[in-house]
């Protein structure tokens, strides 16, 4: 492979129930919903503005009222993440490992730059990433592919030569409308709920087993 794609919650760092706190606190607490996590937790993908949609419907909010609450999530989960805020363990070694290999890197999320920007500056590894593909650069969220089309573009290589790493079975779905194969970090999600994508080269809760190192050597 030439080209790795990294999606940035939940694979990067292990921060899904921070999310998943922060938005059943917006959506119950100030919103009244009454919402399960599960509930939550199962909305949580694509951008900010699409799972208020999802959740209450598409003419509760205007676009700037959704824009405005996706802000106050997101400083909800970054006041309560900032104190745990680190890589997933080998994470930091297999980034170094494969910028010093030459292969370029991405991030491919659906993110706001706010919450990619949070991540990147405090862990200082902005500069292994050659492109970063969030959710104000496209117009379809994964599963839809463009996430992951433009990264590919950016790095100037084909799908077919891209590793996506993701956490959720939606994102490993839009890398396999991409083309892409994938590594799924079982931070979020049992293997049993991929069961259903044939695009998978590998399950592992971190980046600290063998078949890492393995696929730098390949």
């Amino acid at each position: 492979m030439k080209a790795f794609i990294f999606d940035l919650n939940g694979t990067m760092i292990n921060d899904m129930p921070y999310h998943t706190k922060a938005w059943q606190s917006l959506l119950n607490d100030q919103l009244g919903g009454n919402f399960t996590w599960d509930e939550v937790k199962k909305q949580m993908y694509g951008k900010n503005p699409e799972v208020l949609v999802r959740m209450f419907g598409p003419d509760r909010f205007t676009l700037d009222e959704m824009n405005d609450l996706s802000y106050k999530k997101e400083e909800r989960y970054q006041q309560e993440f900032l104190p745990q805020l680190a890589l997933l363990p080998g994470l930091h070694e297999f980034l170094e490992a494969a910028h010093q290999q030459g292969i370029p890197m991405a991030i491919g999320s659906a993110a706001i730059p706010f919450n990619i920007n949070f991540v990147l500056d405090n862990l200082n590894i902005r500069h292994y990433f050659k492109a970063i593909v969030s959710a104000d650069d496209v117009v379809l969220s994964k599963p839809h592919p463009e996430t992951f089309l433009k990264a590919a573009e950016l790095l100037n290589t084909l799908p077919t030569d891209c590793i996506v790493f993701e956490d959720v079975p939606k994102g490993v779905e839009a890398a396999d409308n991409a083309g892409m194969k994938s590594v799924v970090l079982t931070t979020t999600h049992q293997e049993d709920e991929f069961s259903q994508l044939t695009n998978i080269l590998h399950f592992s809760p971190d980046f600290t087993d063998t078949y890492f190192t393995n696929l730098l050597a390949q």
